[in-house]
Parts: structure tokens; sequence; C-alpha cells
């Protein structure tokens, strides 16, 4: 990581910039392809690209038997179905205190409105499935989609080499009680999602991450009415950290974060150059161990650690950068802690890693990247419900309401609208013209 001591703000801009994605038109053309493709020839597409880019066969079937489901449990380490069995009771207890309450309000006599939550009825889950079979992130989403309702839930995932699908990600499934999974990845199974094939229903929300290929097949999505969960792009974290950091701790965090991918982003903000300096020593040294030592490094080589000159400032930097995490290693995170406007999820003192929330904290790890933090929220139980507004006006109430509507109709021109009301306003003074 490359050192710079207190940059000017007009440099700040700079030094925030992500990784180019680079080549970002050819993807969208190869994407658009795959989906006129998926959408023409369904299954068959489908079975063709899992050959071509996953190298598997999947005639057999797209779909996940029971036999396969029941099989799996088997397959899965004991010490493993304990940890996920424990972080799927946190995330669950997490999510369902996010449940809304239906408030009736009567913004004047006679008027009365309310709003409900109503489950999003169909709602696709992709779950990357290569190197590092993401069953976390099916926690992540399964949860609050569960929680949420939603009648039909549609799981995604790249199958392995022998055609079969991960056993952890389908035990995790099991324990969602989620039962259409589809042995399809990439860009072709955001494109079986969204029109739907032989074996794929089609949903109306697409969730979950992906390479830059998945990325632009669910923004392809939204031009069929398909909705996302968010823009999402390589993973980042930031971390601020003043002289009572460990710089163990902080080196261990950002090579967490490092050995995502190659385009993944770290940057450190501190206001001291004894912490930035020990910190990159410990980079190298846990760097060395590390069995995706070559991904982090790819990574590293895109980051950057700044000295700034106090707190505050490291704090207006980490607002305008927005990151997805943000790590307050600081004496007093709490304080600062009160500043953060624009971060997807913060992780607040010396003993709060990142990696907890990723895993099993309870906070959900489906955050937003790329800057989308100044805007965005991470996934919540909200992301899989409507909120549906209702009204009922009485006769008090068309008295009290009528003319204020009837004057702003007319001011607007909108005459119909208007009669809308003095209609039945009419009925009201003459109870005997039901017919108008």
């Amino acid at each position: 990581m490359q050192i710079f001591q207190y940059p000017s703000q007009p440099e700040w801009a700079a030094l925030q910039q992500r990784a180019a994605a680079g080549q970002a038109q050819d993807v969208e053309q190869r994407v658009a392809q795959i989906f006129a493709d998926v959408r023409q020839r369904g299954d068959a597409a489908l079975l063709e690209y899992a050959q071509q880019l996953d190298g598997a066969d999947v005639r057999a079937g797209l779909r996940v038997t029971p036999e396969e489901m029941q099989a799996s449990q088997a397959q899965v380490p004991a010490e493993l179905q304990t940890a996920i069995r424990q972080a799927h009771a946190n995330i669950r207890r997490f999510h369902e205190a996010q449940r809304p309450t239906e408030e009736r309000v009567e913004t004047m006599p006679g008027v009365l409105c309310w709003r409900r939550a109503v489950p999003v009825q169909r709602v696709g889950l992709y779950i990357p499935g290569g190197t590092a079979p993401l069953f976390s992130t099916l926690l992540m989403l399964g949860v609050p989609a569960r929680l949420a309702g939603c009648p039909e839930v549609v799981l995604c995932t790249p199958p392995q080499k022998d055609g079969s699908v991960n056993p952890v990600i389908l035990f995790t499934a099991q324990l969602l009680n989620i039962t259409t999974i589809i042995k399809a990845g990439g860009a072709q199974a955001v494109a079986a999602l969204c029109g739907g094939t032989e074996s794929v229903p089609a949903v109306d929300k697409i969730f979950g991450p992906g390479n830059r290929y998945v990325t632009a097949a669910k923004q392809l999505a939204t031009r069929y009415g398909v909705a996302i969960d968010m823009p999402a792009g390589p993973s980042e974290v930031l971390v601020i950290a003043d002289e009572t950091a460990n710089p163990v701790f902080v080196a261990a965090d950002l090579l967490s974060q490092a050995e995502h991918g190659p385009d993944s982003q770290v940057i450190l903000l501190s206001d001291s150059l004894a912490m930035l300096e020990a910190t990159q020593v410990e980079v190298q040294r846990q760097l060395a161990t590390l069995p995706r030592a070559t991904v982090a490094a790819q990574a590293l080589a895109e980051s950057r650690a700044i000295l700034l000159r106090t707190a505050e400032e490291m704090l207006f930097f980490s607002n305008q950068y927005a990151p997805e995490h943000l790590i307050l290693a600081v004496k007093n995170p709490e304080q600062l802690a009160e500043g953060v406007t624009s971060a997807g999820s913060v992780f607040l003192g010396h003993l709060t890693p990142e990696a907890a929330g990723d895993y099993a904290s309870g906070t959900n790890h489906t955050l937003p990247t790329n800057g989308y933090a100044r805007n965005y929220s991470g996934v919540s139980l909200d992301s899989f419900l409507k909120k549906i507004t209702f009204q009922r006006i009485t006769a008090e109430g068309l008295h009290g309401l009528g003319s204020v509507v009837e004057t702003m109709a007319e001011a607007e021109g909108l005459t119909a609208h208007a009669r809308a009301i003095t209609l039945r306003l009419e009925t009201l003074v003459s109870p005997t013209q039901t017919q108008v």
C-alpha cells in the first residue's frame, strides 16, 4: 500500500477513485447476447452455458432434486453446521426486530390513511459458488426473504464440475426451507430469473452479489421490469485508525477484504504516521501466510494508506468516499460514529472486525459499494417488502377535504379530478341524487 501524507482536499478525489472496471462496454454487449439467447432458447441455453463457462454437465436436470438435498447434510462437518445454525439465529434475531408496524392515521376528521407491508411475491437469490461458495450470503438473503413471507423464493447457484451444487449451500438452503434451487450461474442465471425458462420461474426482484457480468446482468434486468437489491461492485473497506489501534488487527482487517478479489479495495486513514508504517509491515507479514495471497496482493496494489491531521478530517474523507464497510479503530468510536453519514455498515472499536458482520453478528452483509452508500442502504427486511398505502374517507371526511381537493385540481387545470369530488359532495347534499 502506498502512503500519502497530508494530501490537500483537491487531491482527495483522485485518492477516492475506485479501480476502473475496464471493458465495461464489452461486458454489457456480451451480457445482452446472453439475455437474448436465454430468452429465446430457455433451458437449452442454460445447459450449454453450464458446459462452456462452468465446465459442468447438468443434462440430468437443472433443478436440485430432493435426494441431492437430503445427501448434502452428511457432507457438511458438524462444527460447520453448528456455526451456520448460530449465524442463522443471530441474523434472524436482528432482522425480526425490523418488522414494520401498521399505523392508521386520521389526517383530519373522517379521513383515515394507513400503510401496509406486503412481501414481494417472487424473489430470486443469486449465490456465487466458484472458488468461494458464499453460503453466508444465502443466509443474509434467505433469512429476510423468509421473515418477509415471500411466497416464492428461487435460488440460482453455479454447478460444480460434476454437475452438483456445493453441499454447504444446499445445507443452508434446507435450513431456510428453500427448495427451488437451480444449477445455473453468471449472467445466464440472472437472465433466466428475469424472463423464466422451462425449469426456472421468473421473479419480481433479484438479489445477490457476483462478478462484473452478474452486475451488468442485474442492471439489464431492470429494463425488463425486474427490480434488483442495489447496484453492486467489488467489495471494499475503509479503516480509520488512531494511535490506540493495534496494527496487527488493522492489517488483518485490510487483508480480510483484499482477499475477496483482485478488484477489491482497502483504504487506511490515520493521524499517526507510526500507525501507518507499522500496519504496512504487518500487512506484508500476514500476507505471506495467506492461501489467497496472490489475490490479496493484487487488491493491495490499488489500495492506499493516507495520513491526515485529525479525526474530523478522516471522517470527512470517509463520508465523501462512502465505503461499503467502515471500521472505526479509534479510542472513542461511538463519538466518531455520530458523524457517519455515508457507509454501508460500521464497525466500532478495536474488537469489532468487519469479518464478524460478514458472517454471524446479525447485521446484513449485502451492502452498497462503489460510493452508492451515499444514497442506498444495505439489504434488510424492507428489501423484501412493498409498502402499499390505503385510505378511507367518510361523509364527514369528504365534506372537510372536498373543497381543498377541488381548489387544487382546478388550479392545475384538471377538471375531472375536481368533478370526482364535486359529484360525490352533491349526493351528500341531496341524498336522493344517487345517479349522476
